[in-house]
């Protein structure tokens, strides 16, 4: 059974920085790109960061870029199917329910409808 799980969210103030990690397990995601969506009340889902098999092609939404980094785990240490969100300098606008995602394709994807397995989201909410 495919397991995607998320954790770190939490409340912080503008400014501040939070660090969300993912874990899936069930099947070997080595080869898997792996991403984070984000949706906010009222609104659709919306693409955050993505990063392909290895870390080594990472792409952001322009709201993220500079702010937001991604990375996952490592062969070596036997922890490629983790996968982590750093967030600093947080505004009020990221405030939204933060999804983990993985799909079977080695190369980054963009849009929710390409991802396969999903997590059930962690809540990450900046006062201002």
């Amino acid at each position: 059974q495919v397991q995607v799980d998320e954790s770190g969210g939490g409340l912080v103030q503008a400014g501040g920085s939070l660090r969300l990690s993912c874990v899936a397990s069930g099947r070997t995601f080595s080869s898997y790109a792996m991403g984070w969506f984000r949706q906010a009340p009222g609104k659709e889902r919306e693409f955050v960061a993505a990063l392909n098999w290895n870390g080594g092609s990472t792409v952001y939404a322009d709201s993220v870029k500079g702010r937001f980094t991604i990375s996952r785990g490592n062969a070596r240490d036997n922890t490629k199917n983790t996968m982590a969100l750093q967030m600093n300098s947080l505004k009020p606008e990221d405030t939204a329910i933060y999804y983990c995602a993985a799909r079977s394709a080695s190369s980054v994807g963009f849009h929710s409808h390409e991802y396969d397995y999903w997590g059930q989201g962690t809540q990450v909410t900046v006062s201002s």
